[in-house]
């Protein structure tokens, strides 16, 4: 049967109003319509929050990456060793080092704490798209930071850096002790690492300990209400300056004076009478230690020794022995490799722990710089106090038995003595 062309439009329209009249016919056309934005938009979704779930992971890993390097430098790492030690925190809290990268600025680069107390640690990683993928095919980056900064509730003038040493810092028989605006601290984490007894008397800012402290005599705090224990161990502020080395031919070790040049003292140093210390080699131009081997440095009674721009280096296990008749006023350079060290003890020696600094001195006696023995004991038996108020006391233990006076005016001319650091996040 033939059908004309009109017909053939009438039948073809009839048969789809047929069809769209038909509820399951819509219904079906519909899903057929929305299932792929329905499945789009789920994607999206899911994706998005992928993404917001991996920055809270990685501003956990730039957190606690900062937190890390904090740490490492207030105990004195340098910086290459405190950024292995924040990327490996980071990698800790799921940071993918082959998938981004961590920068460990120091100090930070941006933000309001551009100072260096503060770290700042930079994560850039790529995340992976999903259904994303299929509109956009440049890579997404997330982008996380984190801004650690160490603030210290103290300047300490004395500090101990033996870790286990009881008695760390000993106080004892009829001592006064008295730090003016500066702290005591020591390292150790004995339970009695200060210790104050008999008739002593100990005034200062803070007593601060990473162990526990033993006070039965006099002390007076001045800015802490109670002494603070269990606290962060402090770095050693002179760890990263090299010892010296000798210079020139082995040098009489009793001048016949009254100057006295730098230089290489094999067979010790033996002061007496009125001496003046040049802190200059024999050309009378040239700055150096007195670099002491071999023996001892030793002040006799009644010496009178002054000297400005000088340091001493006690080699191996070279100690120093001053008489408590003699008058002693030193104080040590204000510029070049040994800026603020009076007194620097052979960090090397394996066998120094036995060895004690005895410094002896009249009530007349001062000096001014640091006294930094860090294999050694110190013992404080005579009269001593800085000029200017500037002294500073860096030692394996030290002791006291003499009448001292410390304090904390050394802006220029010592390291910063920073005790109890704590580590805070401020961006």
């Amino acid at each position: 049967m033939a059908y004309s062309p009109l017909s053939t439009v009438r039948r073809a329209l009839g048969s789809l109003a047929n069809w769209l009249g038909c509820r399951k016919g819509n219904v079906a056309l519909l899903f057929a319509l929305l299932m792929p934005m329905a499945i789009g938009g789920a994607g999206l979704a899911t994706e998005v929050g992928v993404w917001y779930h991996r920055r809270l992971e990685l501003q956990g890993a730039a957190d606690a990456a900062a937190y890390a390097a904090a740490v490492g430098m207030r105990a004195g790492a340098t910086q290459d060793s405190f950024t292995a030690e924040a990327l490996a925190a980071a990698k800790a809290s799921g940071f993918d080092s082959s998938q981004g990268a961590l920068t460990v600025n120091w100090p930070p680069t941006s933000g309001t704490h551009q100072t260096n107390q503060a770290i700042e640690v930079l994560i850039a990683q790529n995340v992976p798209r999903f259904f994303s993928s299929l509109f956009v095919n440049t890579p997404l980056i997330e982008h996380t930071r984190a801004v650690t900064t160490v603030q210290n509730a103290s300047n300490a003038c004395v500090l101990a850096l033996s870790k286990l040493a009881s008695s760390a810092i000993l106080i004892s028989g009829s001592a006064s002790v008295s730090l003016t605006g500066c702290s005591l601290m020591a390292n150790s984490v004995s339970s009695s690492a200060v210790v104050s007894q008999g008739s002593s008397v100990l005034s200062t800012d803070c007593i601060i300990s990473v162990g526990g402290v033993s006070l039965t005599a006099g002390v007076s705090e001045t800015v802490c209400s109670s002494p603070i224990t269990q606290a962060p161990p402090v770095a050693d502020p002179y760890g990263a300056v090299a010892a010296p080395t000798p210079v020139g031919p082995c040098l009489s070790s009793t001048p016949s004076g009254p100057s006295v040049p730098a230089g290489n003292y094999c067979n010790g140093l033996t002061l007496q009478s009125n001496m003046v210390l040049t802190g200059k080699l024999a050309d009378g131009v040239t700055p150096a230690p007195y670099y002491i081997s071999g023996g001892d440095l030793k002040v006799n009674a009644n010496a009178n020794v002054n000297g400005n721009n000088v340091t001493f280096y006690m080699a191996g296990s070279a100690s120093v022995q001053m008489n408590g008749n003699a008058t002693v006023n030193l104080s040590a350079p204000t510029s070049g490799d040994y800026t603020g060290l009076l007194f620097m003890g052979d960090r090397t020696c394996t066998t120094c722990s036995s060895i004690t600094e005895t410094l002896n001195g009249t009530a007349d006696s001062t000096m001014t710089g640091a006294i930094y023995f860090p294999k050694q004991s110190v013992n404080y038996i005579g009269n001593f106090a800085g000029a200017n108020g500037c002294t500073q006391v860096v030692a394996d233990t030290v002791v006291w038995n003499g009448h001292t006076h410390l304090a904390a005016n050394c802006i220029g001319i010592v390291k910063n003595l920073l005790a109890y650091q704590a580590v805070r996040f401020v961006e």
